[in-house]
């Protein structure tokens, strides 16, 4: 008989080890904060051991809105401890959705291993009828445990479905299929089957083809998001730049619009020597350079969520603070 995979799961907390009230409760739950154990989780599925020979450890017990910079540094030297090791094949992160996406995002540009890691969580906690924790546990282990998962970056996996970190972001605020990859859809399933099906792959860079090494780092560069809205002026972006963060994400409108008062206040912290992405609150779709925002010493995020590339930009801080090198990051990963 071939020997089983060897898969560890990272809990986190979140909403997939959450215990609320009663079985009707979806909303009360984290305030309770009342957590199980990731032993516990495993053993609501018993058949998880059938696909892969299991371990696990709670490195956090929180909601994710308590999970950063910090955690996710955690979380990075933890993962390469074990895969240093050559204890595991593939490794599962339980983590609660409000900030999966960013988590997950960090840990692609930032794992040197080609072995799958794969971050899920759940809309309903375990306590409440209809609860998704279970299959969503057991479908992260099936993909974790699979060879075909190598390679493809951390990938995460709610409601059956397969999406890549850099794209997929949470959609909805309480229903179980809130992941979607926008303009680009799932790579694939963990279907009703059981099999793991791949029908589409990553073509950015990731994981061990980034330069980002953060292998023994205790922070961060600070980064700052500010959104733009409709009569918005400088003084938030102002009163920022005086705070001295190592970079700023503007946040505007299509395909990078601001208003006028608004953006003379960012152009106003690219003065002052602080690095400044344009990103957009629309849902698809890039924000492109032109010769004036080249001119006045913008980056621009090419497609990703404004929340990503605040952590594109921190990890760029980690490499380099020049500005065309940063940019040409941002058209690359």
């Amino acid at each position: 008989m071939a020997e089983k995979p060897r898969v560890h799961i990272l809990g986190t907390g979140g909403s997939i080890s959450g215990i609320g009230p009663h079985r009707l409760d979806y909303t009360l739950y984290p305030e309770a904060g009342k957590k199980i154990t990731v032993e516990q989780l495993l053993e609501r599925i018993p058949e998880a051991r059938e696909v892969a020979e299991l371990s696990g450890e709670d490195v956090l017990q929180v909601g994710s809105p308590s999970i950063g910079p910090k955690e996710w540094l955690q979380l990075a030297d933890r993962i390469y401890t074990l895969f240093v090791s050559d204890a595991v094949n593939g490794i599962v992160v339980t983590h609660g959705t409000a900030t999966l996406e960013e988590t997950a995002y960090f840990l692609h540009l930032t794992v040197k291993s080609d072995r799958p890691v794969v971050v899920t969580g759940a809309m309903r906690p375990p306590s409440a009828a209809g609860t998704d924790a279970d299959v969503n546990l057991l479908d992260a282990i099936r993909l974790a445990a699979t060879a075909e998962a190598a390679g493809r970056g951390v990938l995460t996996i709610l409601n059956n479905e397969i999406q890549s970190a850099r794209d997929v972001t949470k959609s909805n605020a309480f229903r179980v299929d809130t992941f979607d990859s926008r303009d680009f859809g799932v790579l694939g399933y963990v279907d009703s089957d059981a099999r793991v099906l791949f029908y589409r792959n990553v073509t950015r860079p990731h994981t061990t083809e980034t330069p980002f090494d953060v292998r023994g780092r205790k922070e961060l560069p600070r980064v700052d998001i500010v959104y733009a809205y409709a009569g918005a002026d400088g003084v938030l972006v102002d009163t920022l730049t005086a705070r001295r963060p190592d970079g700023i994400v503007l946040v505007g409108f299509g395909g990078g619009s601001y208003p006028s008062a608004f953006l003379e206040a960012g152009k106003r912290a690219v003065q002052a020597g602080i690095p400044v992405v344009l990103a957009t609150r629309s849902w698809n779709g890039r924000v492109v350079i032109t010769p004036k925002k080249d001119a006045d010493g913008f980056i621009v995020c090419d497609d990703l969520m404004p929340q990503k590339a605040r952590i594109l930009l921190m990890l760029a801080l980690t490499v380099t603070r020049e500005r065309k090198a940063m940019q040409e990051m941002f058209y690359t990963y």
